[in-house]
């Protein structure tokens, strides 16, 4: 079968230019040659020619494009010109001459000359389609179903077939045309492996279409790159495609309700800037519903915790990933009150988890306050977050950026894209009512009531209640109510955007005892939203929305209530409910907005118009069930039915006994609605307009034995059929646009896993079919465009549905360009990061696909015995709903589909869910009822329809039965030839699998081969008479598939179930022949499930044959059994079976380890038996298993026969017994390697260079060097040993925290610091700081070298991740100009900018003066004199990791027990390990090349292992150094431990407990221990970490286990590390007793290598390399002598690039291990780091351990003089004058908690701010220069047993207050500085400002530590009520720090004291305290400023005292006058 096109000629063409012109046929491209200058006509000539593996349908459409060629730029396009192929498959052959069309469809001048032919395979051209268009034009489902009968759209001009789809661009409507060509090549169904597509002559492995040398044959021809070449599904096409079958999902088990272990971590670092005064703040962490506190700050603003919380939980995912992490700042809680909340901080844990790593580490936390919108934020809080989950690991990240930790803002803790300004808003969740809710009579008092009075009302009292992000709200509860309405808003008040993804939305019956859910929804909002430039808020409905939980039927205890609160798949319908979601964005400024966020719930109007939700349609579902089988037997034999529900409707339990259908009066408003969900049509019941009536469920039915487990339901002709009239609002369109959607996703995937197929089955060229893939996708995206583009003007839309659909379009349009910009980048090289790229493509897809708005519910097919429900299915709506636009259409509409059905909730969990309940082929249709005349055009034809006698003469009324009377016989052939890595079901580790075939309602089994995990049953099983019904051709496109389960045979009881797969059978049709390409079938690949997990592979193949009217004769013969002794078992045919060849296996038997008891018996005599297809060899038995457990003969083999093909190889199983008396034996574990490829040895090519032996194992180590050397196979190669440059170390301040992975701060380059620092100080201003004394060698030490390396590996990092950062800059920008970048100069300097301005922005860039310093740094002249540190590397994991498990050439293969009982499904692999055994395998085609068994000291006896070592015993001394842990698990209550080190190894156990450190969780341990160990008996060593108790025992928290015996065996040398330069004293001295020369010759000696020969200037020569380096070396005393050693380390340095011998040798190194609790599997507990060092006990004995041992704390006193404080703002009012003055004194501490505080005496009632004090202040501490942390030891209470050490940042706080009498001080202000970088204070007070504290970035800062001596004016500074920075005063002070040394020869008193006294203060008199001296204070208060008004006062009194007088004594001296005295 094949199309052939000739292109003759294009004529009228326009210029002169290069022409070239593609052909695109079912997605495959030609492209002609190129034609050089031609003007107006380009005389193509050529032919091409599509072989096609499925017959033309005339829908098809062939494209040709003619192009301007270029050769740089993309080929420009002329025009387009495309053909409908109608005529063509008429007629056989067309010739055409047309007009090309531009971009807008209108035609141009150029016009093109075409001959078209084509030759189908059976030469019935046309027949068959004419008829298909005339007999049946409703079944023709491929044909364009918008003009059903128009004729005109199948006319073949290519204009009509433009017309089809007017204003679409032509490409578009081409792919959508030959998508509806569903027999194309195109919809591939992949069931197990690929399989060759049918009609393809083709050898065994090519791809199908054209063989990959031919396309790049024709490619190179046309002068294409073969790297444009793309390949549309061909390839992979599994035979048979069609378009009436779907594609049934092999995975079973349901796992969304399955409780798991997760474990929430979280470290609380610090606070900063917390609002408020003077505070005691205490952090509350809480998850969920646990709360854990911190301890409690004294009077600080920025406390440090560095508290670890762990909280571990074992629930469902769903419940896990809604649980609110709430982390909140309480101000001065204690026993007696709960304090005052500062600020909280929310995020739900699915967050958490959906981050890379699953973690936040160092992030800072914004606090707001919840009940104060207004307020702005609350302060910082720094953490770790981490979310784990089983089998999970966590890396904690060596963070690159430690120095930018202390920017807050550009590392918070938000997600990425979320804005670090996030704003309140509003969550209006509108609840209008709900319908068709069940009847929840459960609780008890209805059922008492109902005993009593009999009465049963509507007992269902719902509310809704919606919870989201950790708050409830709830509607008012309607009183017994089926229809309840609200009409009620719920208003939420969060942040936005929120940091929790859903709402859950509930509804619930209240009931007096306990409220029960009646259905849960979850709302996404990330579905409901975009958070794009065009984005929009969250916005929802008015919509439906479905809830579905556990069946309708009414029991006291419900079974299945779980899956009504949302966790599990629903099993049935529950309810609908009508609700709506709007966000608003509040206006915080606004004065009127309440400010609280509590849940508030008020009055809502109803939806206005009806119009939004939809109009009410009429819908129709169909269902046909054509096959029941496979049914459980454990149901029983009653009679047995289906019943199909779709929302209520056909729901018979519903007892709504016969409601009438009410439809809603045409005029009536529209809440007169009546609920039409509930009111279903029960069977009997006539309709008022003669219509049918719905029959929802099939006629009972005894089923039939099919054999010991599965039953069938008798489904021969005759088939039953249901259908459901259902009335629902119409809103099709959301699930049209999914769909689309939908399909391109599905398309995507199966090209994905066609790429991922080739590329295991190392097909060739898999990257041109993932080029294929993404063209199929960029015009599947730009389809959905122009599909979903005619869809904006709908009218009955919601918000929601506008901006998705808008937003839809763009993220599709988008996708389609990057598609087509990602298809020209896909090279061979590039093509696994590319795969990525577009598997995120296809999450995308998927997430857009799912339509958050619901509108019809799903599908639900139960299956009832006896009426009892037993099991279902569930069928989404949209998978099923028809349109009429094809790629609309539900991708199961209409079409068989195979249906497993499965049990309910709980039950389906574990073994019970991995059995088929039921298969069922069912047919569903549903759509609207006036679209159904064709709802049975997808059925398999040759059916009669039994209908109703009320329907009879209507044509479209749907038939309750059909019955079939068209029927094929066919004979089944399964060729079952093995199986492999099948599940281990005896408890023997090993299984006796058979598997049972089940085709249609027939089922065999193969034999029982006992004993194997890897049967090869070499069995064909023949299924005669298989009868099916329906058309042939039908059958021969689309069989039904086989089923093939895999069972254990157990002696007694029931056989086990191990796991099932499917397959379709290739068809043979009587009238075909029974030849190649399609027959014999190809075997075959299956994956096996069990449950979701895989379960091994079966290797199989099956046709199907047609038995004609000849009868049986006519099939080709069965080859009889060939061996007589498997009786009348047939064998699998010579054609299909396995070529097999001669190969022999070696096997190297080292040793057994670790074997636990085997029925509580000691293993004693182990023996280890190796089998690999039916052949095998047994290794000599071990004595004694305790005294050695190696074996005495060490290479064995045996020969067998295995297929030439490597991927076919059967499984090698290993298997070790323990030998008993009397010949018994029981088995202790066994192992299969499942693949031989890596222990296949292929002969080296005659032509490449003379390969050593033991090199063989090191292929991927030799691979490299042989490719790489084999250019100068005799030349001398230099490797040249420069020092390497140092890598640039970022500005060492790098401040590490003590729990950072990276412990602490590199001391290393002190004085490259001290250099920047003189540098910056201005260029020569070098002067005041030339003593600073250099850092000799003795003051480094081990730890120096440590830290030096964790920088340089942070370096590293940095660096790969601005490398990686500039990659992804790069890919960026080609991808948007959506071309290769050309202009590569050009390019490369914008990205450069762009690249470095995202690096900026990632890493938030080193301040700029830190990037000042760092560019200077390389002038530095005196930088080249410094010494470089030594250095180690520090790997972030294990050194297994890095050195691939060091089994190199010896393997160790873990023995696994089999099950033990049922519970043992879930066990992890580490719990069934019973063992080890160490060994290796070696495979080869015989006969072996002579040159190797030729060669020199060839030892016959060892085979292909030459030159291993002997395996007797030998003693070591393994030295194991622990340096430190990091990020334990807590142990205690108190969130701490108290860690140890305890180290096991064979009889030797250390615990050293008496140095347990205190109450950490990051201990440094710093410590070495020596143990004598002999291996084999003692190789696995265990470091664990203990918790120390001081009563009870000692909890493990954690252990590593190393395997010695690999590491001191492997090529890699990991005995003891290579360090980086040798030398023989100091911190680096050389710690292996063998020096390097010596190693080096050894080596050289077991590798066969010639060398070393050393030469004079430094040079040394190994094979053919040769090194250079230094020659001399100093000793103690400065003495320099010559020696070989550095020659010799260079080369072992670089031993990975000797050829032949050569790998990689373990340097000198720092291992971190995860430590793991075996309680707590898979979650790590904690890294430990270390390392270990062997050294033989036969060689000379090493010298003492390197000293490790942690730096002390250096002891140092740090004086402060306050001196001054001035402008400190006054806080009190006189009692007289009402001035306002203070009393100034100032606080200062150092230790974290106040521990320390000092005080200055009081400068009482200062005017003006101004205080004087001369006050000093010591404060001794602790102090570890390299990690800058203050050391203290302290009991944390009285009640503690010891002391626990602390180390906190070195931070000087200095306070002012206002000292109060009565009443507790004012506190006025503070300044904290950081010892190690603080701003310079100012040199007078004016100079003193606030920028000091603000502007730090921009200030120069400096180190007390390098200063030690500082004067100058700080700032003190509060917050005011705005929350804004304020200074309060200012200080002078003078900082001097002095080592303890210092501090004894020079002592100063503290205050003003002896020794060293300062002088009083010169206070101004006014200061004193007035209530001691009240002269004093009245002679200064009063005195001063009242004296004239007192004056007056006084003169004013005395005046008045005198006219007192006068008045009193006038009237008595005037009577005297008067009486004449």
């Amino acid at each position: 079968m094949a199309l052939l096109l000739q292109l003759r000629t294009v004529t009228g063409l326009r210029g002169k230019a290069d022409r070239i012109a593609k052909a695109v046929f079912r997605g495959l491209s030609f492209y002609t040659r190129v034609l050089e200058n031609c003007e107006d006509e380009a005389r193509f000539d050529e032919t091409f020619r599509w072989p096609v593996a499925s017959n033309i349908d005339g829908n098809e459409i062939l494209e040709i494009q003619v192009f301007n060629y270029s050769k740089v730029f993309t080929n420009r396009l002329i025009g387009t010109f495309q053909m409908v192929l109608q005529k063509v498959v008429e007629e056989g052959q067309v010739e055409v001459t047309d007009t090309l069309i531009d971009d807008n469809n209108s035609a141009i001048q150029t016009s093109i000359s075409i001959e078209i032919r084509y030759q189908a395979l059976d030469g019935t051209v046309g027949a068959w389609n004419d008829k298909e268009f005339l007999e049946t034009p409703s079944v023709h489902s491929e044909g364009d179903g918008r003009y059903p009968l128009e004729t005109d759209s199948l006319l073949s001009s290519h204009r009509q077939g433009l017309d089809i789809s007017p204003g679409k661009s032509n490409q578009q409507s081409a792919e959508r045309s030959f998508r509806r060509a569903g027999k194309g090549v195109f919809s591939a169904m992949k069931l197990g492996k690929t399989r060759p597509s049918k009609d393809d002559h083709r050898k065994q492995d090519e791809p199908a279409v054209l063989e990959a040398e031919d396309l790049d044959r024709k490619a190179l021809l046309r002068g294409l790159e073969p790297d444009t070449i793309s390949l549309a599904s061909v390839t992979a096409v599994t035979t048979n495609v069609s378009n009436k079958r779907s594609k049934p999902d092999i995975k079973m088990e349901p796992s969304a309700g399955r409780p798991m272990d997760y474990q929430v971590s979280i470290t609380i670092i610090e606070a900063r800037q917390l609002v408020g005064l003077n505070m005691d703040p205490v952090v509350c962490v809480e998850v969920g519903e646990e709360k854990k506190y911190t301890s409690m700050k004294e009077s600080t603003n920025c406390p440090y915790y560095n508290e670890y919380f762990v909280f571990d939980f074992h629930v469902p995912p769903d419940v896990m990933f809604d649980k609110i992490i709430k982390l909140s700042v309480i101000h001065s809680k204690n026993l007696l009150r709960s304090g005052t909340l500062v600020g909280s901080f929310k995020m739900d844990v699915g967050t958490v988890y959906t981050q890379p790593e699953h973690q936040f580490y160092h992030k800072w936390a914004i606090l707001s306050d919840p009940e104060d919108l207004t307020a702005g934020l609350k302060g910082y809080l720094k953490c770790d977050i981490a979310v784990v989950g089983k089998g999970d690991n966590i890396k904690t990240p060596h963070k690159a950026n430690e120095t930018e930790e202390d920017d807050i803002e550009g590392n918070l803790l938000l997600p990425d894209g979320v804005p670090p300004e996030r704003q309140w808003a509003r969550f209006y969740i509108k609840i209008y009512r709900a319908e068709g809710l069940p009847r929840m009579n459960t609780s008890i008092m209805a059922n008492v009531k109902k005993a009593l009075i009999g009465e049963n009302k509507d007992l269902v009292d719902p509310y809704v209640q919606v919870v989201f992000a950790g708050q409830k709200g709830k509607t008012s509860i309607q009183k017994s109510s089926y229809e309840p309405l609200w009409n009620e808003q719920i208003i939420f008040t969060e942040m936005f955007p929120p940091l929790c993804k859903r709402i859950k939305i509930q509804i619930r019956d209240s009931d007096k005892v306990n409220d029960v859910a009646i259905g849960t929804h979850f709302i996404d909002l990330r579905k409901i939203s975009n958070e794009g430039d065009k984005g929009f808020l969250p916005t929802f409905g008015p919509a439906w929305v479905n809830m579905y939980g556990s069946t309708r039927n009414y029991t006291l205890m419900d079974e299945h209530q779980e899956l009504n609160e949302g966790l599990g798949e629903g099993v049935s319908f529950r309810a609908r409910l009508l609700m709506s979601l709007a966000v608003e964005i509040l206006d915080t400024t606004n004065p009127e907005i309440n400010s609280s966020t509590e849940v508030q719930v008020e009055q809502a109007t109803s939806v206005a118009d009806q119009n939004c939700t939809g109009k009410m349609e009429e819908f129709f579902l169909f269902g046909a069930f054509l096959e029941a089988t496979m049914i459980d037997r454990k149901i029983g034999d009653k009679p047995i039915n289906f019943e199909v529900t779709i929302g209520n409707y056909g729901n018979q339990i519903d007892g709504m006994s016969k409601p009438i259908l009410r439809r809603k009066k045409e005029g009536g408003d529209g809440n007169e609605e009546e609920s039409e969900l509930l009111q279903n049509s029960s069977e009997d019941e006539g309709d008022e307009d003669g219509e049918m009536v719905s029959v929802s469920s099939s006629q009972p039915m005894k089923p039939l034995v099919t054999d010991r487990n599965y039953f069938h339901l008798p489904y021969f002709e005759k088939k039953p059929c249901i259908y459901i009239k259902s009335w629902w609002q119409d809103q099709r369109r959301r699930l049209y646009n999914a769909n689309i959607m939908d399909k391109i996703a599905d398309k995507l995937e199966e090209g994905l896993n066609d790429v991922q197929e080739m590329i295991k089955t190392e097909k060739p060229h898999p990257e041109r079919r993932l080029r294929g893939v993404l063209e199929e996708l960029s015009s599947g995206c730009l389809h959905f465009v122009t599909l979903a583009d005619k869809d904006q003007h709908h009218s009955s839309r919601t918000r929601l549905d506008r901006e998705r659909l808008k937003s839809c379009m763009r993220e599709l349009e988008n996708m389609g360009q990057q598609a087509t910009a990602l298809r020209s980048q896909v090279k061979k090289n590039t093509m696994k990061d590319k795969l990525k790229l577009v598997q995120n493509f296809l999450q995308k897809l998927r997430f857009l696909a799912d339509e958050p708005q619901h509108t019809i519910p799903d599908v639900f097919i139960w299956m009832l015995s006896n009426n009892k429900r037993i099991a279902y299915a569930r069928v989404p709506s949209k998978d099923i709903l028809y349109s009429i636009v094809d790629e609309e259409m539900g991708k199961e509409c209409a079409k068989v589909k195979s249906i497993f059905l499965k049990l309910p909730g709980k039950r389906g969990f574990g073994p019970a869910g991995w059995t088929v309940q039921a298969k069922m082929e069912i047919y569903l249709w549903l759509g609207l009822n006036k679209q159904r005349k064709d709802f049975l055009s997808g059925l398999p034809c040759g059916f009669e329809e039994k209908k109703t006698a009320r329907g009879q003469n209507l044509p479209s009324f749907p038939p309750i039965s059909l019955l079939y009377t068209k029927k094929q016989v066919f004979q089944l052939r399964a060729h079952m030839y093995q199986a492999r890595s099948l599940f281990a079901a005896d408890s023997s580790g090993l299984s006796d699998p058979f598997a049972r075939v089940f085709f249609i309602s027939q089922s065999q089994c193969t034999e029982v081969l006992n004993e194997t995990l890897c049967p090869t049953w070499d069995q064909l099983l023949v299924f005669d008479n298989v009868e099916l019904y329906g058309e042939a051709h039908e059958m021969r496109d689309d069989p039904p598939i086989i089923v093939i389960e895999i069972y254990d045979q157990d002696t007694v009881g029931k056989a086990d179930f191990m796991g099932r797969t499917f397959a379709k059978p290739v068809v043979k049709m009587s009238d075909e022949q029974y030849c190649p390409p399609r027959f014999p079938p190809q075997l075959e690949y299956y994956q096996i499930y069990r449950g979701n997990s895989t379960a091994g592979d079966l290797l199989a193949a099956f046709e199907l044959l047609q038995i004609g009217p000849g009868g049986k004769s006519d099939l080709p013969p069965i080859d009889g059994p060939t061996d007589m002794d498997r009786g009348p078992i047939l064998p699998v045919p010579l054609g299909i079976r396995p070529v097999l060849s001669k190969y022999r296996v070696e096997v190297l038997f080292w040793g057994l380890r670790d074997l636990k008891r085997v029925n509580l018996a000691q293993v004693d005599r182990p023996r280890v038996d190796i089998e690999c297809a039916g052949k095998g060899v047994q290794s000599a038995l071990i004595q004694n298993y305790k005294k050695n457990p190696n074996f005495s003969t060490l290479v064995k083999w045996f020969e067998v026969d295995l297929p030439e093909n490597e991927l076919l190889h059967p499984p090698l199983n290993i298997r070790v017994v323990d030998c008993r008396a009397f010949g018994r034996y029981t088995l202790v574990g066994s192992h299969a390697v499942s693949s031989l490829r890596k222990f296949i040895y292929r002969p080296p090519d005659k032509k490449a260079q003379h390969w050593n032996m033991t090199a063989k194992h090191l292929n991927g180590y030799l691979a490299m060097t042989n490719r790489a050397h084999r250019s100068r196979p005799t030349g001398e190669i230099v490797v040249n040993m420069e020092p390497e440059v140092p890598i640039k170390k970022m500005e060492t301040m790098v401040k590490l925290e003590a729990n950072s992975d990276a412990v602490v701060k590199v001391d290393v380059s002190e004085e490259e610091k001290e250099r920047k620092k003189k540098k910056k100080k201005g260029g020569g201003g070098v002067g005041e700081e030339v003593e600073e004394e250099e850092p000799d060698d003795s003051m480094l030490d081990w730890w120096s070298k440590y830290f030096a390396s964790i920088e340089t590996m942070k370096e590293k990092l940095r660096q790969q991740e601005a490398a990686a950062a500039e990659a992804e800059e790069k890919e960026e920008m080609e991808m948007a100009e959506g071309k290769q970048v050309v202009n590569k100069r050009g390019s490369m300097a914008g990205k450069g900018s762009k690249a470095q301005a995202k690096n900026k922005e990632k890493s938030k860039a080193p301040k700029d003066d830190k990037k000042k310093k760092q560019q200077s740094a390389p002038e530095l002249p005196e930088k080249k004199s410094k010494p470089r540190i030594d250095e180690l590397k520090v790997f972030n994991k294990e050194l297994e990791t890095e050195f691939d498990n060091f089994e190199d050439w010896l393997h160790t293969f873990n023995l696994l027990r089999g099950k033990i009982g049922d519970n043992d499904d879930n066990a992890t692999e580490e719990e069934r390990i019973v063992g080890r055994f160490k060994g290796s395998i070696c495979v080869y085609k015989m006969p072996l090349p002579d040159d190797i068994t030729k060669e020199a000291g060839y030892d016959p006896n060892f085979g292909m292992f030459q030159g291993i070592p002997s395996n007797d015993p030998i003693n070591v001394l393994v030295r194991v150094y622990v340096v430190r842990a990091t990020d334990l698990h807590p142990a205690d209550i108190n969130g701490k431990a108290d860690p140890y080190i305890a180290i096991k190894l064979g009889k030797t156990d250390i615990k050293d407990k008496e140095n347990y450190i205190s109450k950490q969780l990051n201990p440094v341990f710093g410590k070495s221990f020596d143990i004598e160990a002999t291996f084999p008996m003692e190789s696995m060593l265990t470091v664990a970490v203990y918790d120390w108790d001081l009563v009870g025992t000692d909890d493990l928290i954690g252990e590593t286990k190393i395997d010695l015996e690999n590491r001191y065996y492997s090529k890699h040398r990991a005995t003891c590390g290579v360090s980086q330069n040798y030398s023989i004293h100091g911190y680096n001295t050389w710690r292996d007793p063998m020096k390097p020369s010596q190693i080096l010759s050894k080596l050289c000696k077991d590798g066969k290598v010639d060398g070393p020969h050393y030469g004079p200037g430094g040079r040394v020569k190994v094979a053919n390399r040769v090194f250079t380096g230094p020659t001399e070396i100093e000793d103690e005393n400065g003495q320099k002598k010559q020696t070989d050693e550095h020659l010799a380390l260079a080369v072992l340095r670089h031993w990975e690039d000797i050829p032949w011998a050569g790998c990689k040798l373990v340097p000198e190194h720092v291992e971190t291990r995860p430590l793991l609790n075996p309680d707590k599997p898979g979650i790590e507990q904690g890294r430990l780091e270390m390392w270990v060092d062997m050294f033989p006990m036969d060689m000379p004995a090493p010298g003492p351990a390197t000293d490790i041992s942690p730096r002390k704390p250096k002891k140092y006193e740090l004086r402060v003089i306050v001196w001054n404080t001035d402008e400190v703002i006054l806080e009190d009012d006189d009692y007289f004058t009402g001035e306002k003055s203070s009393d100034i004194f100032v606080r200062g501490w150092l230790k974290g908690q106040q521990e320390d505080k000092q005080d200055t005496d009081v400068h009482y009632h200062s005017l003006t701010g101004e205080g004087n004090f001369n006050w000093r202040y010591i404060f001794p501490f602790d102090y570890l220069m390299a990690e800058e942390k203050i050391v203290i030891s302290k009991k944390e209470s009285m009640f503690s047993w010891d002391e626990t050490e602390y180390k906190i940042p070195a931070r000087l706080t200095l306070q002012v207050w206002d000292a109060d009498h009565f009443s507790a001080d004012d506190f006025l202000g503070a300044i904290e500085l950081d010892l190690n970088r603080f701003p310079r204070g100012a040199k007078t007070s004016k100079q003193c400002s606030l920028e000091m504290v603000t502007n730090e970035a921009e200030l120069p800062m400096i180190s007390i530590f390098k200063q030690k001596r500082v004067k100058g004016w700080w700032p003190f500074v509060a917050r005011d009520e705005n929350d804004e920075l304020e200074i309060t005063g200012k200080v002078e002070a003078e900082l001097h720090l002095l080592t303890a040394e210092e501090a004894e020869k020079s002592p100063a008193g503290l205050a003003r004291n002896e020794p060293d006294p300062l002088e009083k203060p010169n206070r101004p008199d006014t200061s004193f305290i007035w209530f001691l001296n009240p002269l004093k204070s009245i002679k200064y208060l009063i005195c001063t400023r009242y004296k004239w008004l007192i004056i007056k006062i006084v003169l004013a009194l005395l005046l008045l005292v005198m006219v007192a007088l006068f008045l009193y004594s006038m009237p008595g001296y005037m009577v005297k006058k008067l009486l004449g005295a």
